[in-house]
């Protein structure tokens, strides 16, 4: 496998931004901006909105027993010139269809490797990282925190939620994200998890490139089975039912085998030409081997770099 590179012990990959960032490189110098960073800049008086994470509880009670009366007092800190990460995973049952014991692609331990790499390199970075996913249909939030949390952040997260999240993920998700702009600004990485089968709309993803997000999706699909269709003629496969859930057992003729390679193949063109016209480079992955999955992750920054290069040329 070309490329591999390994941070501390960990693989990882780069992480290169869609658009250029001005000055130094990400994660290593404090700004002298205001924002979400983790070093002091001051303090001010509480204002509606703000951030109740922000509230310096001490100071504000030492000045709210001082003046008799309650006052609150925000910490304001210096944005950090580092990379902020959303790792957004697609938890809809057929995420979680297809196991090791089949001929498909193991989705789930795949998104962990893909989880598990994002983590490292993010925090190679020195970034911070957030997860979001929907699954029980309730948001499941942890917004972009900095290296020391993220070993919180990967205890067992990927491997123990349940597969049983809504369709409408996607949309769920970007509004979601959308709510809380303070910590998910413009030129946040969200890498998004998912099959994409059905696609989504086009709105949807023209409604989140509004806040300039820079959006990474992750398509997660079976070479074989999802891609393409092969001939399997005469022999019993099996699938699942999407009506029941249950794995059935399914003898196809040639003639219907051929219908759903060309179907699954239009898909694929479809969706990258997609994303082609959204101008946004996803990640394929076909393999739930950790060497692929990072392969893959590879191949999408040499992309990213030599679109920048070409761009600056």
């Amino acid at each position: 496998m070309r490329g591999r590179r390994v941070t501390s012990g960990r693989l990882t990959f780069p992480l290169v931004p869609r658009r250029r960032v001005l000055g130094l490189s990400f994660g290593t110098m404090r700004s002298s901006r205001r924002g979400s960073g983790t070093d002091i800049a001051g303090s001010r008086p509480y204002r509606p909105g703000d951030d109740m994470d922000a509230i310096d509880w001490a100071a504000s009670a030492r000045i709210s027993t001082a003046m008799g009366a309650d006052e609150f007092v925000v910490r304001e800190r210096f944005t950090e010139d580092a990379p902020k990460v959303v790792i957004v995973f697609d938890r809809r049952p057929q995420m979680a269809a297809y196991g090791a014991t089949l001929p498909w692609l193991d989705k789930p331990r795949a998104m962990t490797h893909a989880f598990e790499l994002i983590l490292a390199s993010a925090g190679a970075a020195g970034g911070f990282v957030g997860y979001l996913d929907h699954a029980g249909g309730m948001p499941d939030w942890q917004p972009p925190t900095g290296e020391r949390k993220l070993g919180e952040l990967n205890q067992g997260r990927a491997e123990s939620r349940a597969f049983d999240g809504p369709s409408d993920w996607l949309e769920r998700s970007f509004e979601h994200l959308a709510a809380h702009s303070r910590v998910v600004s413009a030129g946040t990485f969200v890498f998004l998890l998912s099959d994409f089968v059905p696609p989504p709309p086009t709105d949807v993803w023209l409604a989140a490139l509004e806040h300039r997000w820079d959006l990474v999706p992750i398509v997660l699909q079976d070479p074989t089975w999802e891609q393409s269709f092969p001939d399997v003629s005469g022999i019993v496969v099996s699938f699942r039912d999407p009506g029941t859930g249950r794995i059935v057992p399914v003898r196809l003729t040639g003639k219907e085998a051929r219908r759903r390679r060309v179907a699954n193949e239009a898909r694929l063109h479809d969706l990258q030409e997609a994303f082609r016209m959204l101008d946004v480079e996803p990640v394929f992955v076909s393999s739930s081997k950790l060497e692929d999955v990072l392969e893959a992750f590879l191949i999408w920054g040499d992309l990213r770099r030599t679109r920048r290069f070409v761009g600056a040329a």
